[in-house]
């Protein structure tokens, strides 16, 4: 058995911790949080307010950070430094640059860093990834376009229980760097593309004291002259369903309600294929994919494999998140290469 250690103890460590007994691989050691409270969490396992003291004491095999955001880099950098492996919540870093900067930081150490883009093993995501691959690599099809629409609900207490939410320094953005950048990942993993330019606009409809927006569109093209449409808001009254769809030159895929349809031609009735395990509480639309993506580090751990979603794999979400800031503060197209 792994042997594991949780750092941030907020709301989605909960979802870890079932996650982690439920591979089987595992057993959670010890826990660490700058809050003392939340040691009532834990109280039969080692607790600590310093994470560098948990990683000097237990003897891990792999750490999973769920802190905020600004904290990402430099916990993972740190647990690589003693040499244990990182489940890493999303996103990866503040910027693309940064996490670049520990994608290189990864490559030379033996680390493994999983980043945690769960959607990416709910079966409608497996099953749509495994058509588009098949259809462009066997059939010599296209992916022609792509959308993702978010709208969700977060009230201002949110925001109010975990100051740094709402805060450009230390959370990164507000729905595109906490909420719906899940979808971001998606779209771009869906098109096997890479993103050339994207214009776009960050604005708050709420009344909220956040410096963050709640509300973002954009307009993305990839290579092969493929494109993509986004829209997403914290701004509505309820967790609605995500929706992404992905047309192709044969057809047209949708993922929405937690399962995929497929339309032969744009008036006709979808054809339901598959549909998603429903995670067991409120917090249904997480889906069962946290179990899946821990599990792939864990089985890559072991059997010293690279099948799970690395930091590399991760880098494009920030790309989108990076050139649509920079285009809504401009209020211009913003190209790739100038991360580059």
């Amino acid at each position: 058995m792994l042997k594991v250690g949780i750092i941030g103890l907020g709301t989605i460590s909960y979802i870890h911790h079932l996650a982690i007994e439920a591979t089987g691989l595992a057993e959670i050691v010890a826990v660490c949080d700058i809050n003392p409270a939340t040691q009532n969490d834990y109280p039969d396992l080692p607790f600590y307010t310093d994470m560098e003291e948990m990683l000097d004491q237990e003897n891990l095999d792999v750490v999973h950070i769920c802190l905020p955001h600004y904290l990402h880099v430099p916990a993972a950098k740190t647990c690589i430094d003693h040499g244990v492996h990182v489940y890493l919540e999303k996103p990866l870093a503040m910027s693309y640059q940064e996490g670049r900067e520990l994608a290189d930081y990864v490559e030379s150490h033996d680390s493994k860093v999983a980043v945690s883009f769960q959607n990416r093993y709910n079966k409608t995501s497996q099953e749509l990834h495994h058509r588009l691959k098949k259809l462009v690599s066997e059939d010599n099809g296209r992916v022609l376009m792509v959308k993702g629409i978010v709208t969700w609900f977060r009230p201002e207490s949110y925001y109010e229980a975990e100051p740094w939410r709402g805060r450009w320094d230390q959370a990164g953005g507000g729905t595109i760097a906490n909420q719906s950048i899940h979808t971001l990942d998606l779209m771009q993993w869906f098109t096997g593309q890479e993103l050339v330019a994207s214009k776009g606009k960050l604005i708050q409809l709420t009344d909220y004291a956040i410096e963050v927006e709640d509300t973002a569109t954009a307009d993305f093209t990839f290579t092969n002259d493929v494109h993509g449409i986004y829209y997403a808001t914290n701004a509505y009254q309820e967790n609605s369903t995500v929706l992404v769809e992905v047309v192709t030159n044969e057809g047209r895929y949708v993922i929405s309600d937690n399962a995929l349809y497929y339309y032969a031609d744009k008036y006709g009735q979808g054809h339901l294929i598959c549909q998603d395990d429903i995670f067991p509480s409120s917090k249904s639309y997480y889906g069962m994919g946290h179990k899946l993506a821990i599990q792939a580090l864990y089985e890559a751990i072991i059997n010293n494999n690279e099948d799970y979603i690395s930091v590399a794999d991760a880098l494009p979400s920030m790309m989108m998140i990076d050139l649509l800031k920079q285009s809504s503060q401009s209020n211009q197209k913003v190209n790739a290469k100038e991360l580059l």
